[in-house]
Formats: structure tokens, sequence, C-alpha cells
């Protein structure tokens, strides 16, 4: 086997996970009924002109498994937080005492639940799309190579096998990770 082969697997495992973390960090902003400082990761804030993630300027605390309590570094900067958590439409009201912002998770309804696990599914589906559009570009580059002279038909076969045996597995992961995700948006 050539390195070139080994290349373009490698090139092919290294997106198939990044396309694997980027489901991840969707699935981790998708609300399932507790409390988790994820939640607020793409809740960007207008802090002096300039938009800045929420981490950046707030401590994020989960005291219980149903609120977050947002702690701003600069209490100045409270009523921007609270505004920019309301503009995030995460479907969750803040409440502000002056000092800290509460955050009260509801219950999930159950019709709710059923839009959340669509949503799932659908992160699901756009990552594994993600890793078949890679199984044809690193296809092309082997075919390339034949058509080069730098592969056999026979190392085209073998390495053809090799990267669809890559993609079933990140596939059946893709599936694990949205059916763990399923089962805590279904619990109740």
């Amino acid at each position: 086997m050539d390195t070139q082969e080994k290349d373009i697997r490698d090139v092919l495992s290294e997106k198939i996970e990044k396309s694997t973390q980027f489901l991840k960090d969707n699935l981790n902003t998708v609300r399932a009924g507790r409390a988790n400082p994820a939640l607020l990761d793409r809740v960007m804030v207008e802090y002096y002109g300039t938009p800045t993630p929420l981490k950046s300027i707030a401590n994020i605390a989960v005291p219980d498994p149903r609120s977050l309590i947002v702690a701003p570094f600069d209490p100045k900067s409270l009523n921007e937080i609270e505004k920019a958590i309301n503009m995030a439409n995460i479907g969750i009201n803040p409440s502000n005492d002056g000092k800290i912002i509460r955050l009260q998770i509801p219950s999930l309804t159950e019709e709710r639940r059923k839009e959340l696990t669509k949503l799932v599914h659908k992160y699901g589906e756009d990552a594994k799309v993600a890793i078949r559009n890679e199984r044809r570009v690193a296809n092309e580059q082997l075919k390339k190579q034949e058509k080069d002279g730098d592969l056999t038909e026979d190392d085209l076969k073998n390495e053809e096998k090799l990267v669809q045996k890559q993609t079933d597995e990140a596939i059946a992961e893709i599936d694990r990770i949205v059916e763990g995700k399923e089962a805590e948006i279904l619990e109740v």
C-alpha cells in the first residue's frame, strides 16, 4: 500500500472526526429538559459594542437539574446579558435580580419533545451527508490515482472497500450519538 492511499484515508478520518464533533456540539445546544451550561454556548452578548460569547463575560453555574445561574464578571453587563439570552430564542425566560440571572428550565411537553427529536434527527442526517460527501471525495481521489497509474485496479477496489468500511463505522457512531440524545430528550 502506498502512502498516498493512507493519506487519503487519514484525511477522511480527520473529516469524519470533525463532522462527528460538530454534531456533538450542535446536540449540546438542544435542550433536553435538564440544565446544561452548553445551552448558552451560542449566546452572543453586545459587550462594549463587540459581540462576545456569554461564557467569556460570565460564570455559568448549575445549582440544580432544573436551573442555571449566570453571574457576570462585570455587573454593568447584566442587562445586556439578559437581552442576549432573550434574543437567542432558547425557550427560557431569564429573571434578573440585579446581581445574577436565573434561568429556570421548564419541563418539556410531549409536543416539544417530538420537535426536539426531529431536530436531533436532522442534525444526525446532516452529519451523515457530510460524511458521505467526504467518502465521495476520497473515492474520486483514489480513482484519479488509478487513472494516473499510481494504483492498480485491485488496489483501487481494496482502498474503496476500506473507505466504505470507515464510512459505515462513522455512520454507525452518528446513529449511536443521535439515539443517546433522543433517549435523553424522551426521558421524563
